[in-house]
């Protein structure tokens, strides 16, 4: 993947491309000073991925984020400031990291983008393998969202999911990551998070963000407008907060 990264720090640069290089699937492209270096490559280059800073001056990271348009590349905030990190989510990024980054953190998120592109890749090239079916348009509920499980095309077959063991799911474009007790690896099926949420029994599951679900059974705690899953912290977006609180009776 072709990435840039962008920050204006020469010893952040620095770190981001000592750990840029020891990842074979990455390509670092440039490194950016500021958003309008970063503007000029996108104009020349093909990128996939963009590790951006937030405070920058001239042009903020979110502020760039934000004027590219409805297709952006893959963005990573890695940034020394945790206060931005909702706003983030709600900008679809890939993750936010918190500087000092340690390697395995950087891995994580690295890992995370790569598994989105492969997606995409395989998403737009129907000739190469034959897609799964798409989610059809059926208003009828269900009969599984009453009862103890759901089936989900993965893998070219049709996997039985147990609604106790659902955790929280996370949605990536036409996809869904679906996590579950006591497995390492999520359940990944060609679905809208629309479509899934149908799918589910009202009352279990509820969605907090645009890009997640969560199991009201699972929920550990919540602080700062963020769930804890195990060791998954899970935001909540403004739009989700009233009937996400209504829900867990707090109003």
């Amino acid at each position: 993947m072709n990435c840039l990264a962008v920050d204006d720090e020469s010893l952040a640069l620095d770190l981001l491309e000592d750990n840029i290089r020891k990842v074979p699937f990455l390509n670092l492209v440039a490194r950016c000073r500021n958003a309008f270096e970063a503007v000029d490559h996108l104009r020349r280059e093909a990128i996939d991925l963009i590790f951006l800073d937030i405070q920058m001056p001239g042009l903020t990271g979110v502020q760039f984020l934000q004027s590219l348009g409805p297709n952006p590349p893959m963005v990573i905030f890695v940034t020394a400031y945790e206060q931005y990190a909702l706003e983030g989510f709600n900008l679809d990024v890939v993750d936010y990291l918190l500087k000092p980054v340690s390697f395995e953190r950087f891995l994580k998120a690295v890992n995370k983008a790569h598994e989105l592109h492969h997606l995409r890749t395989v998403g737009g090239h129907a000739a190469e393998t034959p897609p799964e079916p798409p989610p059809t348009a059926d208003p009828t509920p269900n009969p599984a969202a009453t009862g103890d499980y759901l089936f989900v095309n993965a893998d070219y077959s049709l996997v039985k999911i147990r609604l106790s063991d659902i955790t929280y799911v996370e949605g990536l474009k036409d996809y869904v990551k679906i996590y579950q007790e006591g497995q390492t690896r999520p359940v990944i099926t060609r679905l809208t998070m629309k479509a899934l949420e149908e799918k589910l029994p009202i009352g279990r599951f509820l969605r907090v963000h645009k890009s997640y679900i969560v199991s009201l059974d699972k929920i550990e705690s919540i602080r700062n407008l963020r769930i804890k899953i195990g060791a998954m912290q899970i935001p909540v977006s403004e739009h989700y907060s009233e009937a996400f609180f209504k829900a867990l009776g707090t109003e």
